[in-house]
C-alpha cells in the first residue's frame, strides 16, 4: 500500500475502522454508519484505492467476527443504559455479588438513576446497587486546602468521557476530567477494590458521602470512624421506601494502601476539621492521604450484619493489594459462568448480544449473606442476626439473596437457572425458605432481609416447584410445601396486593376462594389496600400458580390438595367473556365491567391490557382454545395479534414509562414486559410449533438484537428476566408452564446459532453437555423441518428434561418452509 494510505482500526462501542489519506479522514466505517469526506484534489487517487480499502475493511471485520473471543470480551455493558434503573447496570462485580461497584451518573430515584449512558458526569462510585437498596458512595478528588468543605460537599462531581472509558464484566475504568484522576474498579463477591492514579504532585483525597439520596433510598443516620492508621469503618442507613417498609443498615470497612494523613467531616451544614469520626444525618468525610506517585488503592468490604463482618469479608476474600490479580480473578469467574453456554456461528453482533443477555441473567438478585454465612433477618420489627448452616467443609451451605419480584420468572429464570446454573436456583430456593423460617411467609421479592410484597400473587411457587421437578432436591421439601400452601391461602402472599405491608386485603383472596375470581375494582373499603389491584389479571396469575402447586401436591401424593388446587387452576374460565372473546374484569356482584375496551391499559390487568392478558393461561392452552371455539380459532387469533404487534416492533416503546402512552398502550402483545413473555410458544401447545418458531425468531430479530445504549430491554429488564428470556429464545428452548410437571418439556423454537453447548452440572445431572446443532441456519430460515436426538429421528417439536440432563446432541434442520408434520 502507498505511503499515506493508512488503515487504522479502533474499537469503542461497536468497532470502528478509519481510512486516512494525506491527513484527511476519507472514510469512517462502522457497522451502521458510513461517512465519506473527499478532498477534491484527491478524488482520482481516492477512487483508485477505494476498492482496495473495502476489501481490506471487509477482511478485517470478517476476521474480527470469526476470531475467538471470551464471553467477557463479547459482553456489551452499555446495552439499554439510557433507560436503565438503579440496579440494572453492573461492572465491577461478580455474578450475583453483594458488592456491585460502579459509577453513578444520576443518583436520585429507583428509576432513572445509577449509570445512565447519556449523562456525562460522575456523581460518585457506589458499592451497592440492589433491589430497593443503595450504599456507600465514594469519590476520589484532588482539591486544594483553600476550598471550603462546605462548598466541596455540594460541588464535587466530575465530567468523564466514554471515549476513554473501559467497561467489562468485573472491571470499570474511566478518567475524572475535573481532577485528572484515572479510576479503575474491580471486586470480589463482597469487597470492592479501587485504584486511583492522580496527577503528579496534586492533592489526594477520597470523599465519602454517607447521606442524601442514593438510588431508591433516602439515607438516614450514618457513622464513620477512623479505626487504624489506614482504615475507616461505619454504616449507612437506607430509610424505608414505599416498597421496603423497614430501615436497612449497610456496614462498610474501607482500607487504604497508605496511611491516612487527616480527616475532615460534615454533618448537615456543619463542617469539622481534623476529626476521627462523624455521625448523624447528611454526614460525610473527606479523607486526606499523602501524595505519592504510585497509585492509591482502596479496598471496601460490605456487610448487612456488622462492621466487623465487613472486615471479615475483606479478610476472607481480599487479603492482598494486587489489583490486576483481583480483576483477572473476577473476569475468570465471569468467563466460567458465561461459558456454561457456548455458542458458535451467527454474526459477531449476535454473539455479543447473546452474552450481554446472559450477563444480565446472572446479576441483579444479589447475595446479602456474609462469607461466614451470617445474614440479617429483617422480617420482624427488630433485626436479628441469623446463621446459614455450614457444610462439611465449614462453609455456608448456600447464599442468602435479595431479589426483585418473581413475577415473570416462570418463563425465564425458572427455566434458565435450573438448566445451566442449578446451584444458583438451589441457593435461591433455600434463600426463599429462610424468609419463611424467619418471618412465617415465603417472599416474592425480598429486600435486604425484608419483605417488600412487590407485584402480586405467589410468584415464587412456580420457581420452587420447577426446581423440584428438575431434580433439585437439596432443600427441605416439607417446609417448602407448607410455605407454598400457606402462600396460597388467606394468610399468605395471595392475600396481599403489591406493597401491602400491614394488611391482607388487597389481594382479593376471599373473592377468589368464594366466587372463583377477583373483582375489579374491589368493593369500597377494600380497594385502598396496596397496589396492582387488577382483579382479572390476578385471577389468571393465581390460577396458574395454583396449577403449579397442584403438580407438586400430585407428586407428593397429597390427593385432596391436588384436587382442590386443580379446581382453582380452572378459575381463569370465570373471567373469560364469550361475547367479546377476551378475558374481562368482573364487578363484585359478578356482572361484567362496562364499558369494556380490550385494549385499555391496566383495565383489570397488571401492567398490560385485556388483549395481552387473555393469553395468560399457560397451564391450560387446551382449555383456553375450548373457550375460544377450538385450537384453529386460537391459532388464527394469536397469529393476527402478532401481526398487529409487529407493526410496533412487539414492544410498547423503549422505556417502561412508555407503556402508559397512548401510542403504545393498545399493543396486543408486548415483549417489553412480563405479561407477554410466553405468547410465541402458545402456538406450540396448540399444535402449531412452526408458528412459535416463526414468531419467536421475529421477536428476537426486532426486540433482542440491537447493540445500543438506547435499546435492549425497554428499560424494564427486572434483574435477569428479560435477559433470560432472550437467551432461551436464541437457543431455541422454552417452557410454557415453567416446567412444573414431572419430567417437564422444552418446546423447540428457532435457534439463531449454528451450535449451542450447555455444560451440565454433575452435582445435579448425569450428563456432561447438551449440544444443539442447526443445519442450513440463517436469517430467512426460521423453521425446523427435521429433528434428531442422539442420532435418532424425533417426530415431536419438544424435548424432555430427562433427555437434556442425560447429555447428548439435538440436531435441527432449519428451513425457509414450515414442516407442519412436527408437533
Amino acid at each position: 500500500m502507498e505511503a499515506g494510505f493508512i488503515l487504522l482500526a479502533a474499537s469503542n462501542h461497536f468497532g470502528q475502522a478509519r481510512l486516512t489519506f494525506g491527513g484527511f479522514i476519507v472514510i469512517s466505517c462502522r457497522p451502521f454508519i458510513s461517512t465519506v469526506l473527499i478532498d477534491n484534489m484527491m478524488f482520482k487517487r481516492f477512487l483508485q484505492q477505494c476498492c482496495c480499502y473495502f476489501i481490506i475493511c471487509c477482511v478485517c471485520f470478517s476476521a474480527q467476527s470469526a476470531s475467538s473471543k471470551s464471553p467477557v470480551e463479547l459482553v456489551y455493558p452499555y446495552q439499554d443504559t439510557v433507560n436503565s434503573r438503579w440496579f440494572f447496570f453492573d461492572s465491577a462485580s461478580l455474578p450475583f455479588g453483594l458488592v456491585n461497584l460502579s459509577p453513578d451518573t444520576e443518583i436520585g430515584g429507583a428509576w432513572g438513576s445509577g449509570y445512565r449512558y447519556n449523562s456525562n458526569q460522575v456523581k460518585g462510585f457506589s458499592h451497592v446497587h440492589a433491589w430497593q437498596l443503595a450504599a456507600l458512595s465514594v469519590m476520589p478528588v484532588s482539591v486544594s486546602s483553600d476550598i471550603p468543605l462546605e462548598k466541596l460537599k455540594h460541588d464535587y462531581f466530575s465530567d468523564f468521557s466514554h471515549a476513554t472509558e473501559v467497561v467489562q464484566p468485573g472491571f470499570h475504568q474511566l478518567t475524572l476530567e475535573r481532577y485528572n484522576i484515572d479510576v479503575a474498579l474491580t471486586a470480589t463477591t463482597r469487597v470492592g477494590m479501587h485504584r486511583y492514579r492522580f496527577k503528579k504532585g496534586s492533592p489526594q483525597q477520597v470523599l465519602f458521602n454517607l447521606g442524601g439520596t442514593l438510588g431508591p433510598s433516602n439515607l438516614g443516620h450514618a457513622e464513620a470512624h477512623k479505626l487504624s492508621a489506614t482504615a475507616i469503618g461505619g454504616y449507612v442507613t437506607n430509610l424505608p421506601t414505599y416498597r421496603r417498609s423497614r430501615p436497612t443498615k449497610i456496614y462498610f470497612y474501607a482500607e487504604f494502601n497508605r496511611p491516612i494523613a487527616a480527616m475532615d467531616a460534615w454533618r448537615g451544614e456543619h463542617t469539622f476539621k481534623q476529626v476521627d469520626f462523624t455521625n448523624g444525618l447528611d454526614a460525610g468525610l473527606l479523607v486526606h492521604l499523602k501524595a505519592e506517585q504510585s497509585p492509591l488503592l482502596m479496598k471496601v468490604g460490605i456487610s448487612y450484619v456488622s462492621r466487623e463482618n465487613a472486615k471479615a469479608n475483606m479478610d476472607a476474600e481480599l487479603p492482598h493489594w494486587q489489583f490486576q490479580r483481583v480483576k483477572k480473578a473476577a473476569q475468570k469467574q465471569w468467563n466460567k459462568q458465561l461459558g456454561k453456554i457456548k455458542v458458535q456461528g451467527g454474526t459477531h453482533k449476535q454473539q455479543r448480544r447473546f452474552y450481554t443477555d446472559l450477563w444480565h441473567a446472572l446479576q441483579g438478585r444479589r447475595i446479602i449473606s456474609d462469607a461466614n454465612g451470617q445474614y440479617m433477618d429483617q422480617t420482624s420489627a427488630e433485626p436479628k442476626v441469623k446463621q446459614i448452616p455450614l457444610n462439611a467443609q465449614g462453609r455456608p451451605a448456600f447464599n442468602h439473596h435479595n431479589s426483585d419480584s418473581f413475577w415473570g420468572a416462570q418463563w425465564t429464570i425458572a427455566t434458565l437457572w435450573p438448566l445451566a446454573y442449578p446451584k444458583v436456583a438451589s441457593d435461591m430456593t433455600n434463600s426463599l425458605l429462610n424468609y419463611y423460617r424467619d418471618g412465617g411467609m415465603l417472599a416474592r421479592g425480598p429486600s435486604g432481609g425484608n419483605y417488600t410484597y412487590v407485584m402480586t400473587g405467589a410468584s415464587s411457587t412456580p420457581f420452587i416447584v420447577s426446581n423440584y421437578m428438575k431434580g433439585l432436591r437439596d432443600f427441605d421439601l416439607e417446609l417448602a410445601y407448607a410455605a407454598m400452601k400457606k402462600n396460597h391461602s388467606v394468610e399468605g402472599m395471595m392475600s396481599r396486593a403489591g406493597y401491602e405491608h400491614y394488611t391482607q386485603t388487597g389481594g382479593g383472596m376471599r373473592f377468589y376462594l368464594k366466587q372463583g375470581y377477583i373483582p375489579f375494582p374491589l368493593p369500597a373499603g377494600e380497594s385502598s389496600y396496596g397496589n396492582h389491584k387488577r382483579g382479572a389479571g390476578m385471577t389468571l396469575e393465581y390460577a396458574f400458580q395454583d396449577y403449579a402447586l397442584a403438580q407438586l401436591a400430585k407428586a407428593l401424593g397429597r390427593d385432596q390438595d391436588y384436587a382442590d388446587l386443580s379446581r382453582r387452576a380452572g378459575h381463569y374460565r370465570n373471567v373469560y367473556d364469550a361475547e367479546s372473546g377476551f378475558m374481562r374484569p368482573r364487578n363484585p356482584d359478578g356482572s361484567w365491567q362496562t364499558p369494556f375496551d380490550p385494549y385499555q391499559y391496566e383495565n383489570g390487568f397488571v401492567e398490560s391490557n385485556p388483549a395481552q392478558g387473555t393469553w395468560n393461561v399457560a397451564h391450560d392452552i387446551d382449555g383456553l382454545a375450548e373457550l375460544m371455539g377450538g385450537k384453529q380459532v386460537l391459532i388464527e387469533r394469536l397469529d393476527k395479534a402478532f401481526k398487529q404487534a409487529e407493526k410496533q416492533g412487539f414492544t410498547a416503546g423503549s422505556a417502561h414509562a412508555d407503556e402508559a402512552k397512548q401510542e403504545f398502550r393498545r399493543i396486543p402483545i408486548n415483549y417489553g414486559n412480563q405479561p407477554s413473555m410466553h405468547t410465541a410458544f402458545i402456538f406450540s401447545a396448540a399444535g402449531a410449533p412452526w408458528k412459535s418458531q416463526y414468531w419467536s425468531r421475529k421477536v428476537v430479530q426486532q426486540v433482542y438484537s440491537d447493540l445500543s445504549p438506547e435499546l435492549g430491554y425497554s428499560g424494564d429488564e427486572d434483574q435477569g428476566l428479560m435477559g433470560s428470556l432472550a437467551v432461551l429464545m436464541k437457543i431455541g428452548l422454552f417452557q410454557l408452564s415453567a416446567g412444573v410437571e414431572q419430567d417437564p418439556i422444552y418446546y423447540i423454537g428457532s435457534p439463531i446459532f449454528d451450535q449451542i453447548t450447555i455444560t451440565l452440572d454433575n452435582k445435579y445431572y448425569p450428563g456432561k453437555t447438551f449440544t444443539i446443532k442447526t443445519r442450513d441456519n440463517g436469517p430467512n430460515s426460521p423453521y425446523v423441518s427435521a429433528i434428531t436426538l442422539n442420532g435418532k429421528p424425533l417426530d415431536r417439536a419438544y424435548v424432555l428434561h430427562s433427555e437434556i440432563i442425560a447429555g447428548g446432541q439435538l440436531v435441527l434442520q432449519m428451513s425457509n418452509k414450515a414442516n407442519k408434520g412436527l408437533n
